[in-house]
């Protein structure tokens, strides 16, 4: 039970929401999007949509586990690459860039509902104990609160082995409530910006919400990190609907060697924060991607689309419109110029 109220995180205060009360996004005691956002559900859509998400599982899921491949600390950690990553599925990335570890929503845990009565269990299975062989973090980046993106679990097997924190504004008050060092913890509203290890980083809008309870809808901010050093200038999109937002983040700070690029976990009926496939790939070219991948699928079911089918459409569309992609296997290291662009998983 006293795991299970730690989940919720940070409660807001008096205090907390003066201070987020001072950023420009934060209108009418909540945070806002750019522009008109909401989901089309209605009362009555609710319990047809929880019967479907912990019922209605075939082709949802995979036939059997995925498998990660065990971390390769020295495949990894090897000099001479600009930029490194490894991916877990869902959102989680491990980065290697300037010679640093950074580490972008790392929800590693085996349940995506922690606080629902049924699980949304991971497709892959003990993801939470690669963290034991992980190196030491320079650097761990949170886009937003929700619990597909930020773990307790997967905190607390981190914190002994992370030098640093960059989190969306809001997001902060979860941390410390977990244990975390408040002094190691950086807030980062829309545009802001920070130089690390000569990596210029910036923390850039979405159109998405947050909260990790009944009370605290949208009173942390939601977004995507950029990074740019010398040689190279990467995105990651983080969560969030299709808008005009993704234009300036090219204009502002493209063109992008990489971009790391939301496309599951989608429905007609909440179209507004996650995008279709083809919405992301149209959002790469947006905001000048030249090469993409797709993440925030392969980890969860959290809609009702077959787990296979933000790939294939992603696939499918960028060939149509021209857009370089890959497709990394769990687990794998990659560099920048290593490209996966045929299909690991079933193709229906």
């Amino acid at each position: 039970m006293k795991n299970f109220r730690k989940q919720f995180g940070g409660q807001l205060t008096d205090t907390l929401i003066k201070r987020y009360g001072q950023s420009e996004n934060w209108k009418e005691g909540k945070f806002q999007n750019l522009e008109d956002t909401g989901m089309s559900i209605s009362f009555w859509d609710i319990p047809k949509l929880l019967y479907r998400q912990f019922t209605d599982k075939e082709k949802r899921e995979p036939a059997t586990p995925l498998p990660i491949a065990p971390f390769n600390k020295a495949s990894f950690l090897r000099e001479g690459a600009d930029f490194n990553y490894i991916w877990y599925g869902h959102s989680a990335l491990l980065i290697r860039m300037n010679a640093k570890t950074i580490l972008i929503d790392p929800m590693l845990g085996p349940n995506a509902s922690p606080i629902a009565p049924f699980k949304t269990k991971r497709f892959s299975e003990n993801a939470l104990a690669l963290i034991d062989d992980f190196p030491e973090i320079d650097l761990m980046l949170l886009s937003h609160d929700h619990y597909d993106h930020l773990d307790y679990d997967s905190i607390q097997k981190l914190k002994n082995k992370t030098r640093n924190y960059y989190v969306a504004l809001g997001v902060k008050r979860h941390l410390i409530a977990w244990g975390i060092d408040p002094g190691l913890i950086t807030e980062f509203d829309w545009w802001n910006n920070t130089s690390y290890a000569d990596i210029q980083i910036t923390f850039t809008p979405s159109r998405h919400f947050s909260g990790r309870g009944l009370t605290d809808r949208a009173k942390s901010l939601w977004g995507g990190w950029a990074f740019k050093s010398e040689n190279l200038n990467i995105w990651f999109s983080g969560d969030g609907g299709y808008g005009d937002h993704f234009k300036t983040i090219g204009r502002k700070l493209g063109p992008f060697d990489f971009g790391f690029m939301e496309a599951g976990q989608y429905n007609e009926k909440w179209r507004q924060i996650h995008m279709f496939p083809e919405e992301s790939v149209q959002a790469a070219l947006d905001a000048q991607v030249k090469k993409a991948m797709p993440v925030h699928w392969a980890g969860f079911a959290l809609a009702q689309h077959d787990w296979t089918e933000p790939a294939t459409i992603f696939k499918n569309t960028a060939k149509e419109k021209g857009l370089e992609v890959t497709f990394p296997k769990l687990g794998v290291p990659y560099t920048l110029s290593e490209t996966q662009t045929e299909a690991w998983w079933p193709i229906r």
